[in-house]
């Protein structure tokens, strides 16, 4: 990857999200999609359509950058071709690209039953032995998922981490129509009865599309929440009408996805229709970070560009009526996240550098509220293991980890880790002391740091650490499906 980049330097080269995945739920030997050209003459051409319906609602004055995103997805396809596709006796068009430019009488989605899966086996008996092995995800790896923009191309990245091994590299990727916002990762899978490895992205397109972590190389994601609408097609306009900013999966109810919008809504999906069971429209500013509380189903925490944050009551909430408390906080807020040690408390950072710890039982009032960064805090994890430990990561470039309890924070530690303006920020789940960040440097914009390299850091927090295993992310739901416009009052019970 990097000799790639070595002859030309990119002009946009940037990581806006990422996310790790805990170890042990992916497949050893992800599937490998063999399309035919008839397949991807069918996505070829369907993405044709839908930039000339795009087209057709703005100025022609973006027609170069509709036709640079067609470019861009027919090499990609020819790659593809090239991995996957059985060589022709058709010397001058050994792949039939030329079928690309044919139209195709299908509309509908890729079908995985009418695509050819091929035996993970096969896929690697021809690599040398380090190839082979590299394709292997074992069981003591960690998956990141970096959403990476370059140039005109924006793709989601799934790397290898392996501690033990010191080992980080990019397994296999996904592009993406627009730069991703916001990553979730999600074990609940659409149509199916099985626990799956997926991840939810929210991009600068409204569509939430959900990709199976364990097939590579697909040119489409299994399903999308939401459409734009087609005219031609009479497709109407269904879920977010601008870019998504925020997701987040409700571990209890798991069919349940909340997503938050430039359109200054936040809406509730049902996985399993795939449609909005409710949207909350109780903001007056773009809704920027969201979060369900890990251990009670119904609450939600969300914070807008208006300064306020919110926790809202899902059980009482509808389409035309909302239950809810609200914080005034002053900035832009940035990001949000829950205390896993105090089931009534959370932090939220803003635009000006501040940080703020709440307690929700008190309306309109915060704990306390500490200037910790020079800019915007963009990144904001509170550990799940360790008690106490806040790390945030910030617009001037910085890492720090905080100290933090119901009366203030105190600085452990702080690090440049020279990415440029830092935009995301994820803590391993199977090691809280190990966390990546994306940025927007071009020369290098993504980090993976391991905290107890710090004596101090190893010092305060290493004896606080209390190992959750699998029971934090493996939770049983706690009701089958949601009835009518509420979350049943049973999930108030927690885990």
């Amino acid at each position: 990857m990097e000799s790639d980049q070595e002859d030309e330097v990119p002009n946009v080269n940037f990581i806006p999200s990422l996310l790790f995945v805990k170890r042990g739920v992916s497949k050893a030997n992800p599937d490998k999609v063999t399309l035919s050209p008839e397949e991807l003459a069918r996505i070829i051409n369907e993405t044709r359509e839908d930039l000339e319906e795009e087209d057709s609602d703005i100025n022609t004055s973006d027609d170069e950058e509709n036709e640079e995103s067609h470019e861009a997805m027919q090499q990609r396809a020819a790659r593809l071709a090239t991995k996957n596709v059985a060589s022709t006796n058709n010397e001058t068009d050994e792949y039939n690209l030329a079928a690309y430019e044919q139209e195709s009488g299908s509309t509908s989605g890729l079908h995985l039953s009418t695509v050819a899966i091929v035996d993970p086996a096969e896929n690697i008996q021809d690599e040398d032995d380090s190839d082979a092995e590299d394709e292997i995800i074992k069981p003591s790896d960690n998956l990141i998922l970096v959403g990476h923009v370059q140039n005109d191309s924006a793709s989601m990245e799934v790397y290898i981490h392996n501690e033990e091994e010191g080992s980080l590299y990019v397994h296999h990727d996904f592009l993406l129509p627009s730069p991703p916002l916001c990553i979730e990762w999600l074990s609940f899978d659409p149509g199916s009865d099985q626990a799956g490895n997926m991840c939810a992205i929210g991009c600068m397109d409204p569509v939430i599309t959900l990709w199976d972590l364990d097939i590579q190389d697909s040119l489409e994601p299994v399903c999308k929440l939401g459409t734009k609408g087609n005219r031609k097609k009479n497709i109407p306009k269904l879920g977010h009408t601008d870019a998504v900013l925020d997701i987040s999966w409700n571990r209890h109810l798991q069919h349940i996805l909340a997503s938050g919008s430039v359109d200054q809504t936040v809406i509730l999906w049902d996985l399993e229709e795939g449609t909005p069971h409710t949207t909350i429209r109780d903001f007056e500013e773009k809704v920027q970070t969201l979060v369900f509380h890990p251990k009670r189903a119904e609450a939600l925490l969300a914070g807008s560009c208006d300064g306020k944050v919110k926790v809202f009551d899902c059980r009482s909430t509808n389409d035309t009526e909302s239950s809810f408390k609200t914080w005034e906080l002053g900035g832009e807020v940035e990001r949000v996240c829950w205390d896993p040690f105090n089931d009534h408390c959370f932090a939220a950072s803003t635009n000006d550098g501040r940080m703020h710890y709440v307690d929700s039982r008190q309306d309109g009032h915060t704990l306390w509220t500490k200037q910790v960064h020079e800019k915007e805090i963009t990144g904001l994890v509170l550990s799940a293991s360790v008690k106490g430990m806040l790390s945030t990561a910030s617009g001037d470039g910085s890492l720090k980890v905080w100290d933090i309890d119901a009366d203030d924070a105190r600085l452990v530690y702080k690090k440049n880790p020279k990415i440029g303006v830092i935009q995301c920020l994820d803590e391993c789940p199977d090691n809280p002391f190990t966390l990546a960040m994306g940025g927007d440097l071009k020369s290098k914009n993504f980090s993976v740091v391991n905290l107890l390299d710090n004596d101090v850091v190893s010092n305060v927090f290493k004896a606080r650490y209390v190992k959750t295993g699998a029971s934090n992310s493996n939770v049983e739901p706690l009701h089958e499906a949601m009835e009518d416009a509420s979350i049943d009052d049973a999930a108030d019970e927690g885990t």
